[in-house]
């Protein structure tokens, strides 16, 4: 879903200097029904919520390897199946699961003030979960990778996500979290006990605390991944979360040559990524007007 989520924000950003228009939430939505279609559902029931094409298009969704059903959220796929239009304002269900907080990093990617960045994060999280500790979270998450992303260092990164937090109403809960997670990574890297104390990591607000310690308290990426895999939670949750911080804070210099060596779809998630940063530092092929090329548009369909 992360995967989809970049291409959602891609899209987006080929919409608005193409038709000079868009609303960057409906297009990621649009991206996660194609993400559905990979997970099992026939494309004849997907494109009736929505979708008017006989068949999917763009890149991503033509890749074999995403095809597999990869224990998606039980929340994710019923929220989807009913429209997976929820918002901020007019929540979908109450879930606050950490599933929302794993896909959440991109909304980050495009340039603007870490309010903007928090905004799209928690819009892209309401479209399949509601309760405001999850869409939450996953504004923090945005906002901070964001930050981290521009070359922020991982405390300015962090106190201007918490900043672009207090400003949300029901921000308590994540706030509370937010801070025990940071108060426990300033003592050193947590071992699995301490982070323990913080949660499980099943739900949106602990498994960015769990996260937050971890990276807060790692002196490498390696460090801060491997203590977020080694507790008895939801442990690749967390590993995900510490990995989407420590990887915008270090760069792709910084993740270990052994774990890239066999990593699944490596070529897609570079080819993905380069696409990103080309698109949303206006360096995407396009014509004379600005508008995408016709091949890029193919590659990238605005909608």
């Amino acid at each position: 879903m992360t995967l989809f989520t970049t291409e959602g924000i891609i899209r987006a950003s080929v919409r608005a200097r193409t038709k000079g228009i868009c609303h960057p939430p409906t297009v990621v939505r649009h991206a996660y029904l194609r993400w559905l279609h990979t997970q099992g559902d026939p494309w004849a029931a997907v494109r009736t919520i929505d979708l008017g094409d006989d068949r999917p298009d763009g890149w991503l969704v033509a890749v074999p390897g995403l095809h597999s059903r990869r224990a998606p959220g039980n929340t994710c796929l019923s929220a989807l199946r009913r429209g997976g239009d929820g918002t901020t304002d007019q929540p979908i269900n109450d879930s606050k699961g950490c599933g929302v907080v794993m896909r959440a990093a991109p909304a980050g990617f495009p340039a603007g003030p870490a309010e903007k960045r928090f905004e799209l994060g928690c819009q892209v999280a309401a479209l399949t979960h509601g309760h405001p500790s999850g869409y939450l979270s996953a504004g923090y998450l945005a906002a901070a990778v964001g930050a981290l992303v521009d070359g922020d260092s991982l405390t300015a990164a962090l106190d201007a996500a918490t900043v672009a937090l207090i400003a949300w109403p029901k921000h308590a809960e994540t706030l509370a979290a937010v801070q025990a997670g940071r108060r426990l990574g300033a003592r050193g890297l947590p071992a699995p006990a301490a982070l323990e104390r913080l949660g499980g990591g099943w739900v949106g607000e602990e498994a960015l605390a769990i996260a937050l310690a971890c990276a807060v308290g790692a002196s490498a990426f390696h460090d801060g991944v491997l203590a977020a895999v080694n507790h008895s939670g939801d442990s690749d949750s967390t590993g995900s979360i510490v990995g989407n911080l420590l990887g915008a804070l270090g760069g792709t210099a910084s993740l270990p040559a052994e774990w890239l060596a066999d990593l699944e779809l490596r070529d897609v998630i570079e080819d993905l990524a380069a696409d990103a940063a080309l698109e949303l530092r206006g360096d995407a092929p396009h014509d004379e007007r600005g508008e995408a090329t016709d091949g890029w548009f193919l590659r990238y369909p605005g909608w």
